[in-house]
């Protein structure tokens, strides 16, 4: 073979290289187009390169090259119909090379009225086709009276291929993005009837503590400073994480959170890192972690004081250096992911205890953003009752729901140990068991400041000592003191079972043994219910 034919080929290849890669650009379809044509001219000679696209029976000109190239050809629109040939060249999909004496006995030339091509000048048509559709055509013309020998023919006809494919690639990618426009803007959706107003709720707080945290909230976001997110339980570290999201440059991408609580810890590291397939038993295919799925936008490390200290390491180096090693690979995965985290735990405490990192610890609590308890912040009482009402009207379809006067100084008489995520518990039910749309004292069922606890949770007094014994109705059952004291013991825990601070150790029994006693009892799993602490 002659070093004149290799160097051809390579050529070729060079340009297939270029035509895939520009598919796969932000450039689209026309400049694509534009592109294909200026490669076509290192590959056979013309005086007109016109390309035509199919578009419900008519073939449109999107873009033409060469010396006769003018703003009439670049405009000119062809009816399938009236031109045989092409139609056939399409359907047979091979290119063919026409003369003047095939235009004369044929359906004429496709550029009559629009140029003054000389007699017996030679024309192609290439077919563009990909899959089972048909783009449109590609003809070359020149002035000259010499027909395109078929070798040249059939490396054109190749190179109409390479072109149809890469214009099909371009047109799949702007479908996928569209769609990822869509889900995007439905996940926002999503996100916000999730979430609610948060911001609004947090900005116009009546409580001077709540309107300096959301301000200094709103200068963080602005950055992608990690934050510490800190607060006793159901205060709702999870909303203000949601609105400093929302607040920075990164509202556009995704917001996803993990509760490092709630997973067992021998799948925690698969969870945040992802991992490849084989990397343990059931892991049947490669699987994205956290880390990566919130890639260019915000991961949300909820109670991250319950991490593992032997996960703690590795979350530090992920943190540190953008960049983890997915379970079961030795690759490393590199992601952009602005890190919050939340807590109730007292992480002094706990690193003290050796159960958090002091470096992870220092590398979290870059902006320490605290949340005052919903006790301390009575006056956003009313506030936080319509908010959290219409919030729930989406489910319940309790709509129009209000609570009366006398019904918040009844609210405001209670401490709410369990902060919003109680007060929100405790006004779905109140909606539940309330036929009216006001709810009134009378709705909730809630102990006043200070009073004793109700005669039903008092236990019975020792036999012998001396008061009077209470009736019968007004004692629980054994089971019944057993089920309410290990609620209590999940709620404390926020549902965690296993390992040191868990349900099962502080209640000095085994794991194995309290899951049997919670199934006896009907306690579902954690995941599936919300405990309102006291």
């Amino acid at each position: 073979m002659s070093d004149e034919r290799m160097a051809g080929r390579a050529e070729v290849a060079k340009d297939a290289r270029e035509l895939v890669e520009l598919a796969t650009t932000e450039e689209g379809v026309g400049e694509l187009l534009r592109r294909g044509l200026d490669w076509l001219t290192r590959v056979v000679p013309f005086d007109l390169a016109t390309l035509f696209l199919l578009k419900g029976g008519r073939l449109e000109a999107v873009a033409a090259r060469g010396p006769l190239a003018n703003t009439r050809v670049r405009q000119h629109v062809l009816e399938l119909a009236d031109f045989p040939s092409l139609k056939h060249a399409l359907e047979s999909r091979r290119a063919r090379a026409f003369t003047e004496e095939d235009h004369a006995h044929g359906d004429g030339d496709p550029f009559d009225g629009v140029l003054d091509l000389p007699a017996g000048h030679s024309c192609m048509v290439v077919p563009l086709c990909a899959g089972e559709r048909a783009y449109g055509v590609l003809t070359l013309d020149r002035a000259e009276c010499v027909a395109y020998p078929p070798p040249v023919v059939d490396l054109v006809e190749v190179y109409g291929q390479m072109l149809a494919t890469a214009i099909q690639s371009a047109e799949q990618r702007a479908n996928f993005e569209r769609l990822h426009r869509q889900d995007h803007e439905h996940a926002k959706l999503l996100e916000s009837q999730l979430g609610g107003d948060s911001e609004g709720i947090l900005e116009t707080s009546l409580s001077q503590a709540m309107r300096d945290l959301a301000m200094r909230a709103r200068q963080v976001a602005e950055t992608d400073t990690p934050v510490l997110i800190l607060g006793e339980t159901g205060t709702g570290k999870e909303r203000l994480a949601r609105a400093i999201h929302r607040w920075s440059a990164r509202a556009d991408q995704p917001f996803v959170t993990i509760n490092c609580a709630a997973i067992p810890a021998g799948l925690l590291e698969s969870e945040l890192f992802g991992h490849v397939k084989g990397a343990f038993t059931g892991a049947t295919r490669d699987r994205a972690g956290r880390f990566q799925m919130a890639n260019g936008g915000t991961l949300l490390l909820d109670e991250v004081g319950e991490l593992p200290v032997e996960l703690q390491a590795k979350l530090l180096r992920a943190l540190q250096e953008k960049a983890f090693e997915p379970v079961g690979s030795d690759k490393t995965v590199r992601a952009d992911v602005r890190i919050l985290a939340a807590t109730h735990v007292e992480l002094q405490q706990a690193i003290a205890n050796k159960r958090f990192r002091e470096d992870l610890y220092y590398r979290l609590s870059v902006f320490p953003l605290r949340l005052p308890p919903l006790r301390e912040r009575r006056e956003d009482l009313p506030q936080l009752c319509a908010f959290l009402l219409e919030e729930q009207a989406r489910r319940t379809g309790r709509r129009g729901m209000r609570v009366t006067p006398d019904g918040l100084e009844r609210l405001a008489a209670y401490d709410w140990p369990g902060n919003l995520r109680e007060l929100a518990n405790a006004l779905e039910r109140a909606t539940i068991l309330t036929k009216r749309p006001e709810l009134g004292r009378e709705s909730f069922d809630l102990p006043t400041r200070g009073s004793a606890p109700a005669p039903a949770e008092v236990a019975a007094p020792a036999a012998g000592a001396g008061e009077p014994a209470p009736k019968t109705g007004s004692v629980a059952t054994l089971a019944a003191v057993q089920r309410e004291h290990i609620l209590r013991v999940l709620g404390l825990t926020r549902g965690r079972v296993y390992g040191p601070g868990g349900a099962a150790a502080l209640l000095g029994l085994k794991p194995s043994t309290l899951q049997s006693r919670m199934k006896k009892l009907g306690i579902a799993r954690l995941e599936q219910f919300v405990v309102d602490e006291v």
